[in-house]
């Protein structure tokens, strides 16, 4: 059976480029994934779902959110608001 979601991306290390798939069934441990992939500066290629490519506006839907819950996680640490403050002030999901 395959997993829900699958995630390819690049990592850049010192070994050189190579293509790795993430899977999960977990909508939120996607996310969590994705977030990890931008704060590392890894080169997301593809997001599958339910082993069709995702549109343009889906792939772009899901870096959307994790990139916001990066920014709303930095933006709680360093100015030390509390989630509601996050949203009313940025936007951002609490």
């Amino acid at each position: 059976m395959l997993s829900k979601f699958a995630i390819d991306y690049l990592s850049f290390s010192h070994h050189g480029n190579r293509t790795f798939t993430h899977l999960t069934d977990d909508p939120i441990e996607a996310e969590d994934f994705l977030m990890q992939l931008l704060a590392a500066r890894a080169r997301i290629t593809a997001i599958r779902h339910d082993g069709a490519a995702m549109t343009a506006k889906q792939f772009d839907r899901m870096l959307k959110v994790a990139s916001e819950r990066i920014s709303s996680e930095l933006l709680r640490v360093s100015l030390g608001l509390d989630p509601s403050e996050i949203k009313d002030r940025f936007g951002f999901a609490a």
